[in-house]
């Protein structure tokens, strides 16, 4: 089994401008904070974001470095609304494609599969449908069940990512990942449905270990769909890590508030990304 052990710094080293890049993880649970952290320290443009949205794409938006979003939502969990997505679909400042979140499941194993897309009747008379033309429609080749014409069906497309970027608990250093929280939150699709898969983990154990953390279906995500794994101790900060920890809800609100105005994102900004991850953590610790 091929040593896949890298860096977050590397694995930003390996994304370019205009990429479609998918994040793991759901609102703000275990989200690969680290490496956006990373992404932020970055000159990366024009990126497109692919994400069940937390602070993952608000602080995207925030730096300008995305173009357009594809979400089912952007949500902090404790607050309803990411204020900074808000503030950027407010301004017109990106492009977006909103979906229902079946639909974005769709889309993820559609890519899975390496098929174009997915058909079903979620968002059938929806304005999802209706208001935004990259999502068409099909009608079915076989007959409905009541003899007549086939069916309208929503042709969900694709989202076809170039990097996925995930976070779990645990991971050899073959790039096998296991979580240990409550959900997957679909991450084994995020790795699928790129071309390339990064993964960060709280610990780097022995292949063997994983049985000592949980039952068999936690170990989800498979080294046959991963390019890298890089070890972070507290690397979905703010957001939670389950069992390992919840949520820094005192630092969310701190973050929340950095988009009151153009100056507290600017200090915000100045204390928390604008150092390296080791000072950030030791900041962190020191609270």
């Amino acid at each position: 089994m091929p040593d896949k052990t890298t860096t977050i710094e590397e694995i930003v080293g390996e994304l370019r401008d205009g990429m479609t890049i998918g994040i793991g993880g759901w609102g703000s649970r275990r989200k690969p904070m680290a490496v956006v952290r990373a992404m932020l320290r970055s000159s990366l443009k024009d990126l497109t974001v692919v994400s069940y949205g937390g602070p993952d794409v608000g602080l995207l938006c925030a730096a300008g470095m995305v173009g357009k979003v594809v979400f089912a939502f952007v949500s902090l969990d404790s607050i309803a609304l990411e204020p900074h997505f808000r503030l950027a679909r407010q301004a017109g400042s990106i492009d977006a494609l909103e979906l229902d979140e079946g639909m974005f499941l769709l889309g993820l194993q559609a890519a899975a599969w390496r098929v174009p897309f997915l058909p079903t009747r979620v968002g059938l008379g929806s304005d999802v449908v209706v208001k935004q033309p990259e999502i068409k429609t099909v009608v079915s080749p076989y007959p409905a069940p009541d003899g007549g014409e086939g069916e309208e069906l929503v042709a969900m497309p694709a989202l076809t990512l170039d990097v996925a970027l995930v976070h779990q608990n645990r991971a050899d250093a073959g790039g096998n990942a296991q979580f240990l929280g409550p959900d997957l939150y679909f991450d084994d699709l995020m790795c699928q449905a790129a071309q390339r898969s990064f993964v960060t983990c709280e610990r780097i154990v022995e292949t063997s270990e994983f049985a000592t953390y949980g039952t068999h279906h936690t170990q989800r995500i498979s080294r046959l769909w991963t390019d890298g794994v890089a070890e972070t101790p507290n690397g979905a900060h703010f957001t939670s890590c389950t069992p390992d920890y919840e949520r820094d809800e005192a630092f969310q609100q701190e973050y929340a508030a950095s988009a009151a105005s153009a100056e507290a994102w600017l200090q915000w900004r100045a204390d928390w990304i604008d150092i390296s991850e080791a000072d950030y953590q030791r900041k962190v610790a020191a609270r």
